[in-house]
Order: structure tokens, then sequence, then C-alpha cells
């Protein structure tokens, strides 16, 4: 059977139930008596069944009446809870914001901004997805993710990006592994052609926009360079170039504590490399949720890191 019967009919039906009386019903709905029993007989020939039991006294519940109004009671009731929520939604700023951010971005960058948001807004709920650059602005195109901290990409159409700092690209290496490089290459000279060219160097995966830069500068500047091993994240990299694994190539405001204490050597570059623009970037084709909106709002309030 189709699904004819309105959603007045059913409060109606709820109301008489809940009275046992169609004048005491009609009362509480402000609505005739005529008006109530013509919605409650054209309930019962839509379902063709009988809802109620009349007698002097009012009305009784049939058996089938019974265990409509159970249904019924919670379906009303789940409407109430829906209300209830969308004015908490309002009055408390609840949401849900789907940021996409690299491990390495995320530590460095979006904490600090995440800390602050959240102690001003901390009903909205916030998911974070780990992914590469590229990956965050396929996401954003397709609507899986309201808001990216990535590098400024060079295409920028449907996509707002906010600028938050410049980062500095650098190749740090630990004194022990440079000293060993040269003992056991004797040949080994101190220029950074020559260390590129026979150390182990370590880059991100190839898909990631930091890889890609690095390798249009090695390309650019016809660098050579020796055995390459590959890390998913930049944290993994510092690590390595600290035990001593090889010249990791790593964002310099990064480093700067283990630079300044001498756990990490930096390389003279051999040209030197352009600093690069992160930020936040949403796309102005999607539709934003005033979660979304806080947050934009947000960050291009705030004064840069």
């Amino acid at each position: 059977m189709e699904f004819e019967s309105t959603l007045s009919s059913y409060r109606i039906f709820n109301a008489v139930a809940e009275a046992g009386n169609i004048s005491k019903a009609a009362k509480e709905l402000y609505i005739s008596q005529p008006a109530i029993s013509k919605a409650v007989s054209k309930l019962e020939q839509s379902l063709s069944v009988k809802l109620f039991i009349r007698n002097s006294r009012g009305v009784k519940l049939t058996e089938e009446g019974a265990l409509l109004y159970e249904y019924t009671c919670s379906a009303f009731e789940s409407l109430r809870r829906g209300e209830e929520s969308i004015r908490k939604i309002h009055s408390l700023g609840i949401g849900h914001i789907k940021i996409g951010v690299s491990t390495t971005l995320c530590k460095y960058l979006l904490l600090p901004y995440l800390q602050s948001f959240i102690h001003a807004y901390p009903h909205i709920k916030v998911t974070i997805e780990c992914r590469s650059t590229f990956e965050t602005l396929a996401q954003l195109e397709e609507g899986k993710l309201d808001i990216g901290l990535i590098g400024k990409p060079s295409q920028t159409k449907s996509i707002d990006f906010f600028a938050l700092k410049k980062i500095q690209d650098t190749f740090v290496a630990s004194p022990a592994y440079l000293e060993n490089l040269g003992e056991r290459e004797p040949s080994v000279s101190n220029t950074p052609r020559a260390l590129f060219e026979q150390a182990n160097l370590m880059l991100l995966d190839a898909k990631n926009i930091t890889r890609l830069y690095i390798e249009d500068y090695f390309t650019k500047y016809n660098i050579r360079t020796g055995q390459i091993l590959e890390v998913s994240n930049m944290d993994l990299l510092i690590e390595f170039a600290k035990i001593g694994l090889g010249i990791g190539c790593v964002i310099r405001e990064f480093v700067e504590q283990e630079l300044s204490d001498g756990t990490l050597q930096e390389l003279p570059p051999v040209h030197s490399l352009a600093r690069r623009t992160v930020g936040f970037a949403y796309n102005k084709n999607a539709a934003q949720n005033d979660s979304v909106k806080r947050f934009i709002d947000f960050y291009k309030g705030e004064t840069p890191l």
C-alpha cells in the first residue's frame, strides 16, 4: 500500500489516542470536532482498518490502532529530537568540518589554529584526513573535503587560497654522516654537487608536491643524484637524517632546533631554493555549511603564524 496519509492525519490520530476523546482532542488542536472525525475516518479508510472503538465516554484504540500508535509516538519523538538538534546547532554552533592536510603541515601549522578554533567553537566536530596536497586538492574539487591546508597550487581557478606563511626547503644531514661519507668515498669533495651524487639522498615520496618541486630543481640545475630513499612523511625523514641514514630534503622551519643544537648540519645549496607558500584552501563552487564558514572567517581573521 502506498503511503498516502499526511503528517497532520497522524498528528490528529495521536491527539485522539492520547486524549481518548474527540472533543478534547479538538480543543487541544484548535480545530473542529467534525474535522477531527473526518481526518480519523480518512486515515482508517486509507489503512483499511478500524483504529478506534467509539463508545459513550469517547474512543478506545483497537488492536491495530494501538500498534499504529506505538509507531507514530516513536516517529513524533524522533521529529522532536531532530528539531531539538537543529536548535542546538544554531544556538551552540554544533557542526562538522573535514580538513585535508599532510602529516607534516598538520603537526607544525594546523594544530595551533585548531587549538584556538576549538576553544572558540567547542561543539564543532573536526575530522582530519592526512593527505598530500594533490590528494587534498582532488578531494576539495569533488566536495569530499571542506578545507585543505596545502602548498599553493599553480592553478587556483575554483580554489580560494589564503596564504599563511612562506617555507624554505633545505638539505640537511648529521655531522657524523658527512664525516663518514668522506671517509667511505675519499674522492668526494665538499661541493654540494659531489655530495648529492655520492650520498644517500632522502626525499618524500613521488606523490608529494615537495618531491616534484625538488625534482624540478635538480633538473633545472642539472644536478645528478645518487641512491634515493623515499620516505612517506617529513617527520620520519628528519629522524632518519638525525641517525645518519643520509642527506634529507626538509623544510628548514621544522628543523630549526636540530640546526641550532648541531644535531643536523645544513648543506649549502647548489643554487638557492625559492621559498614556497602554504595556506588554507576551499572550493569556491562548493556549498559551505555554517561551521565551515566559521572556520574560514576564523583563519582569515587570525594573525599569520
